[in-house]
């Protein structure tokens, strides 16, 4: 009797659907060989969002087991170690850029920390690490910033097989404004593509299978992205090459999907709605350029057990609801987003690993065709594709309709948008509270849908004629950020308060959208504070926007009804006749539907269909 693994299947269908060398798709685009190497969206586990910089060789086994062991046989095979594996003493809640303990050759390439990654000892590097992953019959892959490091040039190092040295490449030009180890590394300077050369044969010595390679998206760096590309196709490894962070500008897109196998169309992303909501707009814009071995990347699944040190929250299961968890798979599955998985695979739960392990999903990422979204209509949006393997097609729907955290004309005062042209990047506040029980601080992204929308409340206080209340000082009853924790005297991030150039040791540092509700004692009539934008919206080239709103009533809209019946005629799809309706997530086979499809969706959710002919 033969036994067939659901991987054993989709590894068959694509050897009969594998797209030749030479073949065109999408935008005039050629498939290369360096897309055989992902014929399917990249799935795997990567230590970012439970371990951040952190991560240790122990850690990264345990996960390596459990992929082996219970997520296989489903497709799942890179074990990923994300940034600054190079360093010994590294943090988590911002990098340690103080006096981190780095750890390179004597040819300017960073090697594993010994102290964190024992089995490196000897020169051995990622190899004894890459070669347990691989006894398990898994791929391992690691995290690189792109450039030079910055200690290679101070020591102007020699270049491996090359008369050139580290002096000789570097630029100031365009560095990385959130971590500050690499220097760029100038394209036109000889002995550039030497030293990327020298780091990708490093890499193949080890047995990576795949690279992660940050800083190179947003912005766009082309002339890094093609040596990079050169250098891979020229070490004799097949390394799939990932791009990060996002967005991946969109006017690049051709080019990202003829030098990488997946870039980057978000920032991070983490366990809030919010920021999976804003997904549906950014997946539509890129489902065109969805290719054979080139795929749109809308970022990590922070879901299980994420948070143990990590950048963003503390030690937590994630806080995406069920329905938010069941919407996320269904929606990176129809657009087929690349699967990486942030948390922690021993310590996650079980409904975690059932989200993992459903067949019926994980096919639709695999093998699916023609994805892209069918409508949206106000806040039901649904989502095609066909089903090369059964006929038929799949269709996704979902309720993204929630309650408006903030209505703008229920406030108070409004600051108008703050930008980094903004005279002082910020604006005094000082207003007549008389009579409020609540006191609500907002913010909001002003429109423009940048990710670094970091904001300081500085000095915040209420006051009478004859004594003064610091909210520094309060327990707050409710605070929210979009991106990481609002934080008391420091900025969300976990550094300082530093606003136009200036150092605050109080106040409150948060990002948009957030909302922070404090219980005003009674007989304080004035709220005063100073309203700024936090030094890292300013170094960022995109710039960011956002809008402090001070409220004495609860800014949020009315909630949305606890349903929507939803309706779609099979002529939107394409089909006429009978269907057998099947829900992909229960295995539930529906019946025969006919004309159209109806269901009923609760805010945040989805439903999961495929229809087959009868």
């Amino acid at each position: 009797m033969m036994h067939f693994s659901f991987k054993s299947l989709l590894i068959s269908f694509f050897v009969l659907f594998i797209a030749p060398a030479g073949q065109v798709f999408n935008q005039g685009v050629t498939v290369e060989d360096f897309h055989r190497w992902a014929p399917v969206p990249p799935m795997g586990w990567n230590s970012w969002d439970c371990y951040g910089p952190t991560v240790t060789e122990e850690e990264v086994k345990a996960n390596a087991d459990f992929m082996a062991k219970h997520l296989k046989d489903y497709g799942w095979e890179y074990i990923v170690v994300d940034i600054r594996w190079y360093v010994g003493n590294d943090k988590s809640h911002g990098y340690n850029e103080t006096n981190p303990d780095y750890f390179m050759d004597d040819f300017g390439r960073f090697i594993p920390a010994v102290n964190r990654f024992p089995s490196s000892a000897g020169g051995k590097g990622f190899k004894p690490l890459a070669d347990y992953i691989h006894d398990r019959g898994l791929k391992f892959g690691i995290h690189v910033m792109r450039g030079i490091p910055k200690i290679a040039v101070e020591r102007n190092l020699p270049i491996t097989e090359s008369k050139y040295r580290a002096k000789d490449i570097y630029s100031n030009d365009n560095l990385c404004t959130w971590l500050h180890d690499m220097y760029t590394i100038d394209a036109a300077k000889q002995g550039a593509q030497d030293y990327y050369n020298s780091l990708f044969r490093l890499y193949a010595s080890w047995g990576i299978d795949f690279v992660k390679i940050d800083d190179l998206s947003s912005p766009y760096h082309a002339d890094e992205i093609e040596m990079i590309r050169k250098a891979i196709d020229n070490c004799g490894r097949k390394i799939v090459l990932s791009t990060s962070p996002g967005e991946t500008p969109v006017n690049y897109a051709s080019h990202i999907q003829q030098h990488a196998n997946m870039w980057r169309i978000v920032g991070d992303f983490w366990d809030n709605w919010p920021q999976l909501k804003e997904h549906f707009e950014i997946c539509n814009r890129w489902a065109p350029f969805i290719g054979y071995g080139a795929y749109p990347d809308a970022d990590m699944l922070p879901l299980g057990h994420i948070g143990i040190r990590a950048e963003r929250g503390n030690d937590r299961m994630s806080q995406l609801t069920r329905d938010e968890q069941y919407t996320l798979m269904t929606l990176f599955s129809v657009f087929r987003s690349p699967l990486m998985f942030g948390g922690d695979l021993p310590t996650s739960d079980s409904f975690t690993i059932s989200l993992l392990t459903n067949k019926n999903v994980l096919m639709v990422n695999k093998t699916s065709t023609n994805n892209r979204q069918l409508f949206k209509e106000k806040d039901i949006v649904a989502w095609t594709a066909d089903d090369p393997v059964n006929g038929g097609k799949y269709l996704a729907l979902f309720n993204i309709a929630d309650q408006q955290m903030i209505v703008k004309e229920k406030a108070l005062w409004k600051s108008g948008i703050i930008s980094k042209d903004t005279p002082g990047h910020g604006i005094e506040i000082d207003v007549d509270i008389t009579g409020a029980e609540k006191l609500y601080l907002t913010v909001t992204d002003g429109g423009d849908n940048i990710d670094w929308d970091h904001a300081d409340w500085i000095m915040p206080l209420i006051y009478n004629s004859s004594d003064t209340l610091r909210l520094t000082s309060m327990k707050w009853e409710k605070a929210t950020a979009g991106w990481g924790e609002v934080r008391v005297n420091k900025s969300v991030s976990g550094g300082e308060l530093i606003v136009n150039n200036k150092k605050f040791t109080e106040g409150i540092g948060t990002h948009s959208s957030s909302v922070i509700a404090f219980n005003i004692p009674p007989g304080y009539n004035r709220f005063k504070a100073f309203a700024g934008l936090d030094k890292a919206c300013v170094v960022q080239q995109a710039g960011a926007t956002v809008e402090f709103m001070v409220f004495t009533q609860n800014p949020a809209g009315p909630p949305p009804p606890d349903s929507v019946k939803v309706t779609v005629k099979l002529s939107q799809l394409g089909l006429a006749g009978e269907f057998l309706t099947e829900n992909l997530w229960t295995g539930e086979v529906i019946g025969l539907c006919k004309d159209e499809i109806t269901t009923y969706i609760k805010p945040h959710a989805s439903v999961f269909y495929r229809l087959k002919k009868k």
